[in-house]
């Protein structure tokens, strides 16, 4: 089943990787950013190599988004950012794994100071949702 890690975060300014960014990793002493970075790298390359990544995208600062909504009248476009909190959509990454337990596991390696990552099952056109 593929699954979205979905990453809140809000750096200041806006930059990836997002943990670098953060008022909470900033704090963070550079032993720890680099234990963190390793983890991150040797995740990567295990769901790589086991079939499990899909994708993944950092996303642009939120300032730049442009919203589209709808009304009888007709489409209606404004500025973002859309979100009225702290934290923001920074990017995402796609896994397709077995068990949800195994997704869970992978998601629990991106969390990251000053960050939520979000974990939601991926929905085919039509398809079932757990």
């Amino acid at each position: 089943m593929k699954y979205v890690i979905l990453i809140h975060s809000n750096p200041d300014p806006w930059g990836h990787p997002t943990s670098r960014y953060t008022a909470e990793a900033k704090a963070v002493p550079e032993e720890q950013h680099q234990e963190m970075a390793k983890r991150f790298e040797a995740l990567m390359a295990e769901i790589t190599a086991s079939g499990e990544f899909v994708s993944a995208e950092a996303l642009g600062d939120p300032a730049s988004s442009t919203l589209y909504g709808w009304s009888p009248e007709g489409h209606l476009a404004t500025d973002g950012p859309y979100a009225e909190t702290k934290e923001q959509l920074a990017g995402f990454f796609i896994i397709d794994c077995a068990t949800r337990a195994r997704a869970e596991e992978i998601a629990a390696v991106f969390a990251q100071p000053g960050g939520t990552v979000e974990l939601r099952p991926a929905m085919s056109p039509g398809g079932d949702h757990e």
